[in-house]
């Protein structure tokens, strides 16, 4: 490497700055790689969160609107910070910032878990009441009982006490409150770190380093998604309970996995990566690079500017409240009077809300309308949809700087495989299952085929002398492929076995849908989807990946196009009213929506211990598919027409630039051939160095 030509951007010659330079470079090091542990500790956290929602819908008995609450109120934290970790954060030591923000989301991530300590043992709600070692059969079909003297009320396990106690205080609250604290946490952690590095490393080595930090935050999500796997395998109360006496399966509406441990172990590696922070200094002695205004000509058009700015922002002068607070408002006024900026907001708005809401109950969707595990859905989430989503964002990198795309070819290479990505979307309608056959719900009790939400419809002559409760569910599997919502209203008998290896025995309702003669008997459990679901779940696995892989490939581009339709000096408060534009419009609200209209196809709740409606237990399948698609699909069509008026705006915009510089003369470009040639002369391995 010619020294003469970089001597002047990095002098190492001297001793004693050749010791500063390497202290330095130790320490930038180690705070990169404390950075990259944070990030991949919130990624991971954050997206445990997303893999746990069906778990906590069961486990607190609330439906899916509550949950895209609980969801969003990480945003709701976020927020609340944002604004002051950003200003004084930066006038401060920034390393013991992010250092306690590490801290908060720890403590954020604990309390989550806390409720599984303080709310008692899971209570799966069964009719099934013989111990593993009974050998004594039950009758499933009572003639009378004395809990259900009311006619349609369920059968009360817990005495009185308990329900007053149990409803004194909603347990998801802490979560909800744990989840805040965690966006509170999280705030210093991007803006501080970043930029931190872009303040201390080497102009050609920051964009490097910002990348490795960004890459390690997408790898965060696919152990948050393996570890809610792993999780939700695992029983609640393991280690409580005897899992024999245990009669229900992961496939279970009712299965409730260990939640509480990925927080726990999500909250440790948070705590874990504040560590690091706390030895690093305040600041680093900065790169000569840094005041050459000659090395590149972003820089020497950024001090153009500035000095063109001279009598807003004067850095000699102490900072005056007042003066800023005056510069505020007409500097937003010219930032919203960009319309090509404007447009672009609505258009990342309606992206995000779709995006948002999509990845949020995908894995539910997964399960509910393929007849998956939790664990399965997760699973195949972080090992099959984040990978796609991390290659696609990398090659739409990689494309838009070998075919060095400028303003409208990135809108137009954004927009394309935005649209690309659209068509296939469209293919997910075609690929859907039928509802299950549940006798009462989605077939009569002969197996016709026809949806019912009437409570009354779950009573049938087979099943007229049994003392049945309509509240329960404790769905089992009858010889005819047919699911009955209870033992009772399935009109069996007697029982032989006990715990999962329980049998019931003259189902009266099994011979009323049965056309063939066989065995009138029913297993725990709902009956297995048909093997037509089955061959139809690989081709939307691999259509969920080649779309995720193409939607993602506009997303650098698209962010690209955002830092470069707006003026150096507005960048910054352009990117923050983006950020807080896209959480309060898109994060916040998507997964509430989205929750709540999940809850309209819901074909059957639970019952909580103490009365009340609980979680849902069974979905009309069909109409999930149609509101959960189309409303990904609507949200991402009203995107195209703003994209459309985008593009006018974009393209007139263009061409009025390139009037002006024609206006201006050839000045300007001159001076520009002048810069680069500068730069190239300044730090000619800048390539060497990347």
């Amino acid at each position: 490497m010619d020294n003469t030509a970089t001597g002047t951007c990095t002098p190492d010659n001297n001793p004693a700055v050749a010791a500063v330079k390497s202290s330095c470079h130790t320490n930038l090091k180690m705070f990169l790689a404390a950075l990259s542990f944070a990030y991949f500790a919130k990624a991971l956290s954050g997206s445990y969160m997303k893999s746990t929602i069906t778990q906590l819908e069961r486990r607190f008995d609330i439906p899916s609107y509550l949950i895209g609450i609980i969801d969003g109120s990480f945003e709701i934290g976020n927020l609340l910070v944002i604004a002051f970790v950003s200003y004084f954060g930066a006038k401060l030591h920034r390393p013991k910032i992010i250092a306690v923000g590490c801290i908060l989301m720890s403590f954020g991530t604990f309390l989550i878990a806390m409720p599984h300590f303080i709310i008692g043992r899971y209570k799966i709600e069964t009719s099934i009441r013989s111990s593993v070692n009974s050998t004594n059969n039950l009758s499933p079909c009572p003639a009378s009982s004395p809990e259900s003297s009311r006619s349609g009320d369920r059968p009360s396990i817990l005495p009185s006490r308990g329900c007053e106690r149990e409803s004194s205080i909603s347990m998801w609250i802490y979560v909800l409150l744990g989840n805040v604290l965690r966006g509170i946490g999280e705030t210093p952690v991007q803006p501080l770190g970043i930029s931190y590095i872009d303040d201390y490393a080497q102009s050609e080595n920051a964009a490097l380093y910002i990348g490795c930090v960004q890459t390690i935050s997408i790898i965060g999500p696919v152990f948050g998604y393996l570890l809610g796997s792993l999780c939700a395998k695992i029983y609640v109360d393991i280690g409580y309970v005897d899992m024999e006496t245990v009669t229900i399966t992961p496939g279970d509406a009712r299965w409730v996995g260990a939640w509480w441990l990925g927080y726990l172990i999500a909250g440790s590696i948070t705590l874990m990566s504040a560590v690091p922070f706390w030895f690093l200094p305040k600041s680093l002695p900065m790169s000569v690079d840094k005041h050459n205004t000659s090395c590149t000509p972003e820089q020497t058009r950024f001090i153009k500017d500035s000095l063109d700015m001279g009598h807003k922002f004067r850095p000699q002068e102490p900072a005056n409240l007042h003066l800023m607070a005056k510069e505020f408002v007409p500097t937003l006024k010219s930032l919203l009077g960009n319309t090509v900026y404007i447009i672009y907001l609505c258009v990342t708005i309606s992206q995000f809300n779709s995006l948002i809401g999509m990845v949020t109950y995908k894995p539910k969707y997964i399960e509910q309308h393929y007849g998956q595990s939790a664990s399965k859905a997760n699973f195949l989430m972080g090992m099959i949809n984040i990978p796609a989503v991390a290659l696609g964002m990398f090659s739409g990198g990689v494309v838009m700087k070998r075919y060095k795309l400028g303003i409208m070819g990135a809108a137009k290479f954004a927009f394309g495989t935005s649209l690309l990505g659209y068509f296939l979307s469209l293919l997910f309608l075609a690929l859907g299952c039928e509802n299950s056959k549940v006798a009462g719900i989605t077939v009569s009790y002969t197996g016709v085929e026809g949806l019912s939400y009437q409570d009354t419809s779950l009573f049938s002559d087979c099943n007229s002398g049994c003392l049945c409760s309509r509240r329960e569910w404790d769905p089992v599997c009858g010889e005819n492929g047919i699911t009955y919502v209870s033992p009772c209203l399935a009109g069996c008998t007697t029982s032989t076995g006990s715990g999962k290896n329980t049998v019931f025995d003259d189902c009266r309702c099994v011979a009323a849908a049965n056309t063939q003669p066989g065995n009138l008997t029913a297993t725990l459990g709902q009956c297995t989807r048909r093997d037509s679901c089955d061959k139809v779940f690989p081709y939307f696995l691999a259509l969920s990946v080649l779309s995720s892989f193409v939607i993602s490939l506009g997303g650098t581009p698209g962010f690209m196009l955002l830092v470069r339709c707006i003026k150096p000096e507005l960048k910054s408060l352009a990117l923050g009213i983006h950020t807080l534009a896209t959480r309060t419009l898109a994060g916040i609200p998507a997964p509430i929506y989205f929750g709540a209209i999940i809850d309209t196809t819901c074909l059957k709740w639970g019952v909580k211990t103490c009365g009340g409606r609980g979680a849902c237990r069974i979905y009309n399948t069909s109409a999930y598919r149609i509101v959960y698609l189309g409303l990904t699909l609507g949200l991402r069509t009203v995107s195209f027409f703003f994209c459309i008026l985008g593009f006018a705006l974009l393209k007139r915009h263009i061409k009025r630039e390139e009037k002006n510089a024609l206006t201006n003369g050839n000045a300007e470009l001159e001076s520009l051939r002048k810069e680069e040639t500068s730069s190239i002369h300044c730090n000619p391995d800048r390539e060497t160095h990347l």
